[in-house]
């Protein structure tokens, strides 16, 4: 008897699931398809025999990654090692929906593997019915693990460097081919139309970009004199061909044109302009990318040709992965298809027919150089491919074999060896990395270096704003000492002044209040001039205060005396 086990792969972990009577189901297959559905149904069918839970996203991703480049993890091993039994009078098999991942776990495991059929409309019910058939496990939490796996994984394949995108590379040399067509056809519209006004410039201009420039210029033929000449010279820049022109506009066969006619043609040939000169920037474009990219292929090829070849294979990385033979005919598909049809000649080049090296060989060397130029052009791909720092030294050095060549087939000249070729691209290319690094180094120091400036400052900021808080502080202090002062001179006056009997006390006392609030409310010019003395000064003081203090205390029953005496002789 079958015992089958169906591996189902979540966004929250892996669960196996043990399948009844398998036999049954595989006989009754309309019947299974159609309770699938019903959960009750599937439920009879279906036990949760483990589950194993991811334990963050960070694995979940892994695992993902994994499944889908065919490779079993340790997890999904170590997992199904634990739980799939292996021994017993049943035969286990196992279940598994994808083929590529069914293959890896063949080899991994003892235990046979199964794949379509049965395996495939259970494992559908499973997809339904995932979050019912696992404890602890909500239709809610189900779709926010998937959706959250989800972005990750996509965004794990999106990944890619900046300066070396050649997503970017195929878009331009496509709209560069567009721009080509578009600029051709508005051309021959501006030269067909302004052709009825001013027909003999035709004849006189024939690039398609300067007739647009001087329909815009000229307008009207008949108000063109030689004021205009130096304009147009710089256009045309020959000052024959402006002279031809100045004087086929007067001698001209063409007919009489409206104004609002020439307003029209004016505007598209200015239109026309303004998208040639866009197509010399995004030809600028394409060189700087094709340098970043595929420095190696556009030294060897040049950067339109390059470009072509990696448009056409998809991307850069799928170009590495072609063989020489398969580069040599790229772009040339239709016509090898119909010489194996027609059991005819194969194509001998396709997109590399458009370099120079193929116009400059003769004809029977053709087909040789092409197929050398193939396998060189393999070669730059997989350097600039795989390489880490992008450098144009191969490329250089597989130019040079190139022209090597080329004399070899026209002269004879023996060419140098590849081996001797390459080891002296290799030793270019290891000093020009290592410059290139030292570059990077030294950047990388400077920002370092820029970093620690801003943090030192920082600090200086912090510490500013702690001696800021002690000099706060210090003014407290300060100020208490001179509240202390203060108080020291009134007992002083108070000993001074001290009236007889409690009519005196409490005046005094009044007189303390008094002048408590009056120090309270002392201007900032007497704390200014109180904080810049120094701690010596203060200290002097004190004692000075201190000192005359019992010598005064003594003398004040004397002073009582002498105001009675006074009063006395004044009643008197």
């Amino acid at each position: 008897m079958v015992l089958l086990h169906v591996l189902f792969e979540h966004a929250a972990g892996y669960a196996l699931f043990a399948v009844k009577e398998v036999e049954e189901i595989g006989m009754l297959l309309p019947q299974v398809e159609a309770s699938v559905l019903s959960l009750g149904k599937f439920n009879s069918m279906v036990s949760l025999a483990a589950f194993f839970p991811f334990k963050s996203a960070q694995a979940a991703l892994e695992n993902m990654n994994a499944i889908s480049e065919g490779v079993v993890h340790a997890d999904l091993k170590l997992f199904l090692e634990t739980n799939l039994p292996q021994s017993g009078k049943k035969k286990s098999v196992l279940g598994v929906s994808d083929g590529k991942i069914g293959a890896a776990l063949q080899e991994e495991l003892s235990s046979s593997i199964q794949t379509g059929g049965v395996v495939a409309e259970i494992t559908r019910g499973l997809r339904l019915h995932f979050h019912s058939l696992v404890k602890g496990l909500t239709a809610l939490a189900a779709s926010k693990a998937q959706l959250g796996l989800g972005h990750s994984y996509s965004r794990a394949k999106v990944k890619f460097n900046v300066n070396r995108v050649d997503n970017m590379i195929i878009q331009s040399i496509a709209l560069l081919d567009q721009l080509d067509k578009d600029i051709n056809t508005f051309s021959m519209r501006v030269r067909e139309w302004y052709g009825y006004h001013f027909p003999e410039l035709i004849k006189i201009v024939s690039d398609n970009s300067m007739y647009c420039r001087l329909a815009q210029l000229i307008g009207n033929r008949k108000e063109l004199s030689e004021e205009n000449l130096e304009s147009l010279e710089e256009v045309v820049m020959d000052s024959a061909k402006a002279q031809a022109i100045l004087d086929a506009s007067r001698s001209s066969m063409g007919m009489d044109i409206s104004p609002i006619d020439l307003i029209n043609i004016e505007r598209f040939s200015s239109r026309v302009v303004s998208l040639a000169a866009y197509r010399l920037e995004l030809q600028e474009y394409l060189r700087s990318k094709m340098s970043q990219v595929a420095p190696n292929l556009a030294a060897l090829i040049g950067e339109v040709v390059g470009a072509r070849l990696i448009s056409h294979a998809g991307s850069l990385t799928n170009l590495a992965k072609y063989p020489a033979s398969t580069v040599q005919i790229l772009g040339a598909e239709k016509a090898l298809f119909r010489a194996l049809k027609t059991r005819g000649n194969t194509p001998k080049y396709g997109l590399i027919f458009h370099s120079t090296f193929i116009g400059r060989a003769a004809a029977k060397n053709k087909g040789r150089i092409s197929r050398y130029l193939a396998n060189k052009c393999t070669i730059a791909s997989r350097i600039d491919c795989f390489s880490e720092l992008p450098t144009s030294v191969f490329g250089d050095k597989l130019r040079e074999q190139v022209e090597e060549r080329l004399s070899f087939y026209e002269t004879g000249d023996v060419p140098r060896k590849n081996v001797d070729v390459m080891k002296e691209a290799l030793k270019e290319a290891t000093d020009v990395a290592a410059e290139i690094k030292r570059k990077l180094e030294k950047k990388e120091k400077k920002r370092k270096k820029r970093e620690k400036k801003l943090q030192e400052l920082g600090e200086n900021g912090d510490a500013n704003g702690d001696t800021e808080v002690e000099n706060g502080e210090e003014d407290n202090t300060l100020k208490k000492k001179k509240k202390k002062k203060q108080a020291a001179e009134e007992m002083e006056a108070q000993a001074e002044e001290a009236p007889s009997g409690e009519n005196g006390e409490e005046t005094s006392a009044k007189k303390k209040k008094k002048r408590k609030a009056a120090s309270e409310e002392a201007p900032d010019a007497e704390d200014g001039a109180e904080e810049t003395e120094t701690p010596a000064k203060k200290k002097k003081r004190k004692t000075d205060a201190m000192d005359t203090q019992p010598e005064e205390t003594p003398e004040t029953p004397v002073t009582e005396k002498k105001k009675k005496k006074k009063k006395k002789d004044a009643a008197e």
